[in-house]
């Protein structure tokens, strides 16, 4: 079969590698497209290796058809239309996927596009909701809110009927987030938000902050935080070092919690195949009654990762970026 090879940071190779083969409890996903995600990029400059006994080869959400199932697998057959958040693997023409981590396509939305939901979708609702408990009527501030993750988790939240407060770098970015639903719109490079979330709120401040910033941000989204508010880190986009003024922290009854998607075990408690199905049963309903759509803000064919990439590293995006394996140029 045909992947990506991840040469360098900027060499990334579409060539022939080993077939992959389903184990049991897993199936044989033939791949129509995949998403590309900032880990993508820090793997490949050889920043981000892979959980053991994950593939080496990028790409950490796809989607496509069965191909082929395991033994012991009983809840797919070959042919489904499908979904997948995966460890590793996306970026080639097949990529093995235990089956709790495969996912219908939701309706309305494409094969291809549904490339766009898994990461997003299963990182939104189990920092959200699973961990921090948004519900109706609390405030939740999103920083990067024209991303990915961000342009999800506007919708979602706004489909729980919680208020939205995002952080974006361009009038054209905040324009795309209001247009989904944020309410509180904050121009990063030229305003505080502590100050603008502490002004819509009349002093109270975000009951959950979602931060792809870590260091950098961490004392200002605590001033932030709103009393017994959590503060969930997801990202170290401004560093991993920062002093936490417990004090501060105390007096809010607030939390602060670090979370990964990519290292949780397949099944059990708190598993990848646990939030898989909680995204099922909760955000593909949205999905299917136009709440919630993937926001694609552009796409390659997967020989042109690198310009993928490139793109994505820019900012000079918004919403997802997709591969498309079915559109790969013949070797």
């Amino acid at each position: 079969m045909h992947a990506i090879v991840a040469e360098s940071a900027d060499r990334l190779i579409w060539q022939e590698v080993p077939d992959v083969t389903p184990g049991a409890g897993e199936v044989l996903v033939k791949v129509c497209a995949a998403g590309v995600n900032r880990a993508d990029l820090l793997q490949a400059a050889g920043k981000y290796p892979p959980p053991p006994g994950a593939s080496d080869i990028l790409g950490l959400e796809v989607s496509g058809t069965i191909a082929e199932v395991g033994e012991g697998v009983d809840r797919w057959t070959v042919g489904q239309p499908v979904c997948a958040l995966l460890a590793g693997g996306g970026y080639a023409e097949y990529v093995a996927v235990p089956q709790g981590q495969v996912m219908p396509v939701p309706e309305s939305v494409s094969l291809p596009h549904a490339a766009a939901l898994p990461e997003v979708a299963c990182t939104v609702w189990s920092n959200l909701v699973m961990t921090a408990g948004l519900s109706a009527g609390k405030v939740v501030l999103l920083h990067g809110g024209a991303s990915g993750i961000g342009t999800h988790g506007i919708q979602v939240a706004r489909a729980l009927d919680a208020r939205v407060a995002v952080t974006a770098g361009s009038s054209q970015k905040l324009d795309l987030c209001k247009e989904l639903g944020a309410e509180i719109l904050i121009n990063y490079r030229e305003e505080d938000f502590v100050e603008r979330v502490r002004e819509a709120t009349d002093g109270a401040g975000a009951d959950v902050i979602l931060d792809i910033i870590g260091a950098a941000y961490l004392d200002r989204n605590v001033d932030a935080l709103a009393n017994d508010g959590r503060l969930v880190i997801i990202g170290m986009q401004g560093g991993v070092k920062a002093e936490l003024n417990i004090g501060k922290l105390l007096g809010k009854r607030g939390g602060v919690i670090a979370t990964a998607l990519r290292s949780r075990p397949v099944t059990g408690p708190g598993s990848k195949s646990e939030i898989v199905a909680a995204v099922v049963e909760n955000v593909w309903p949205m999905i299917a009654d136009g709440r919630v759509r993937p926001v694609i803000g552009a796409e390659f064919p997967i020989d042109k990762a690198a310009a993928a990439h490139e793109l994505l590293n820019s900012g000079d995006v918004s919403g997802k970026v997709l591969l498309r394996v079915d559109q790969a140029s013949a070797e």
